[in-house]
């Protein structure tokens, strides 16, 4: 999220990947993937420097996540490894077990729901 100023001083958040538009004329306006409009106090250079600053943090994130071992992430750092379940596979004996939820290629694989199957439209 970025934090915007109303034009009466109040402050919100936006998240950046619902901006579709920004425009300046002369009030900065946003203008979100579903129509909503916000009037903001601030420039549209600072509005697209927020949402720069706001992705590069994040691919920052997911590098540093890429690059630190498993093995010395502390617990709760939202890899989804500290869950009970962790570690351990689905046994497919175990009715409604989907086998192929087994392999080892995905180590978050026991994490996922079981897959829905699809009916063909009637027309």
């Amino acid at each position: 999220m970025i934090v915007v100023t109303r034009l009466n001083g109040g402050q919100f958040g936006v998240n950046p990947d619902l901006v579709q538009r920004i425009d300046s004329a002369p009030d900065t306006i946003l203008t979100l993937i579903d129509g909503t409009k916000y009037i903001v106090e601030e420039s549209m250079a600072e509005v697209v420097d927020r949402v720069n600053e706001h992705r590069s943090q994040l691919l920052a994130r997911a590098q540093e996540i890429v690059e630190t071992p498993a093995r010395s992430r502390a617990p709760g750092d939202g890899d989804g490894r500290d869950a009970p379940e962790a570690g351990r596979r689905a046994d497919p004996t175990t009715p409604g077990a989907d086998p192929r939820r087994t392999s080892s290629s995905d180590p978050h694989a026991e994490h996922l729901a079981p897959a829905v199957p699809l009916r063909p439209r009637s027309r």
